[in-house]
């Protein structure tokens, strides 16, 4: 067994004295806690020391290559057609990568969406997708390959296990080690994923707001300004979207509701503010793709979204015209008085569409594709009591008490009529 060029306790006294890691400290302790000679206890600690005293621009990018190069690599670079890629770091009723993907595949730009599960009160893009019968998230990189170069254009799957391998390791510590909420941890973790991935430009949807990660904008703005610099140094293109998640987006909380809700944008209709925000992404990704006059609107209007939509759920094994689950018991939140309704708390809706079965606990845990809720009220409409506001979906009728519990508070009914909601794109962050 050869000798250790580090200590792991030298670099968490370094980190913890609030000094520089240098670039061979990050490198031997990213690998060293990969191969397991770096102890959790020992990396729970220093994630804490970087929670506490932070990293600079360059720690914050040489930590993130390193996690990339403890794995493997895709590379998109023989595919015919450019790629251009979406992260959102998550909301209650964000569904925007179904028909984001399709969307902007139509301009003949090749979209690898490497997603994940839903945990906790926010859903999980492959959960979603799963709703759909036969529908099959793990593909082999070879079959992606086939899909993006001259098949639909599209994929959405699971990331294999060979990206990234340091960050899983990593991100599973942090959340028993209440070290989650790191600026530079949240990023490194976010941007060796998709940086691994192999695309050439990259669209951050960095949510803010009650039902988000990021509660505060300015954090928020710390964030996505932090994943656009670690892109840019990895020569990824990348270009970030801070957006509202103070009210749930859409109408439809829940995995086979919001396919429902997605393929009504792709049909041409479907919620304002979804349409906003798939066209403000789609708009980013093309042009980063170099098709700086693609119209996405027209493409949701005219069926070739829809199209590409179709063949996309098929070249994974899924049948688009299949009937999507139904819940058998429902139940609804009624207004309890006159007025407008001035808030809809997006938090309380993700946790009591979690407690409908739509959401998991632990990775493990199934979901029920029909749990959820519909949004039969947003702010701003006026309502009079006993109006349905909210319709509770599920398949197991005792989670109707807790989901209840979950809601209580979340809705305000007032005499006047609120400020008009503006855009959900609060700001547009590129690099400096």
């Amino acid at each position: 067994m050869g000798t250790e060029p580090f200590d792991a306790v030298d670099v968490i006294a370094t980190k913890r004295d609030r000094k520089r890691l240098s670039e061979d400290q990050i490198d031997w302790v990213i690998d060293a806690y990969t191969r397991g000679v770096v102890a959790d206890e020992q990396m729970s600690a220093l994630a804490m020391a970087v929670f506490l005293n932070g990293m600079d621009r360059a720690e914050i990018a040489r930590w993130t290559d390193a996690m990339i190069r403890s794995g493997e690599r895709m590379d998109f670079s023989s595919l015919p057609r450019p790629t251009a890629d979406k992260h959102s770091t998550g909301g209650v009723g964000d569904k925007i990568t179904l028909p984001l993907a399709p969307l902007v595949a139509v301009f003949d730009v090749a979209v690898p969406q490497l997603s994940g599960r839903g945990l906790g009160h926010t859903g999980g893009t492959l959960d979603k997708m799963e709703a759909i019968a036969g529908w099959r998230a793990h593909l082999s990189n070879d079959e992606i390959m086939d899909i993006l170069g001259t098949g639909p254009g599209a994929v959405i799957c699971a990331a294999g296990t060979g990206l990234a391998p340091a960050d899983r390791k990593l991100y599973a510590l942090r959340d028993t080690t209440s070290t989650v909420e790191c600026v530079p941890l949240i990023a490194s973790s976010i941007m060796s994923k998709k940086i691994a991935e192999g695309t050439g430009a990259l669209v951050l949807d960095v949510k803010v707001g009650s039902g988000a990660f990021m509660k505060d904008g300015e954090r928020a703005g710390e964030l996505a300004r932090t994943m656009v610099d670690l892109g840019t140094d990895a020569g990824v293109e990348t270009v970030a979207l801070l957006t509202d998640m103070d009210v749930p987006l859409g109408l439809t909380v829940g995995n086979a509701l919001e396919v429902r809700e997605s393929v009504e944008v792709l049909a041409g209709g479907g919620p304002e503010d979804v349409v906003e925000l798939t066209l403000a992404l789609a708009r980013e990704m093309l042009r980063m793709a170099g098709r700086p006059d693609a119209d996405p609107e027209a493409a949701l209007k005219d069926g070739r979204a829809m199209d590409r939509w179709r063949d996309m759920v098929r070249a994974q094994g899924g049948d688009p015209d299949a009937a999507l689950p139904v819940a058998p018991h429902t139940e609804e939140i009624r207004a309890e008085g006159n007025g407008v309704l001035t808030r809809l708390d997006a938090l309380a809706v993700g946790v009591a569409s979690w407690r409908l079965g739509a959401g998991r606990t632990r990775k493990e845990d199934p979901v029920q594709a029909e749990a959820g809720i519909e949004i039969l009220a947003k702010p701003g409409q006026t309502v009079r009591a006993g109006d349905p506001l909210l319709r509770l979906h599920t398949c197991t009728p005792e989670r109707f008490e807790r989901a209840r519990q979950a809601l209580v508070g979340a809705i305000e009914i007032g005499p006047d009529a609120s400020e008009p909601r503006g855009s959900v794109v609060l700001e547009r962050i590129t690099a400096n």
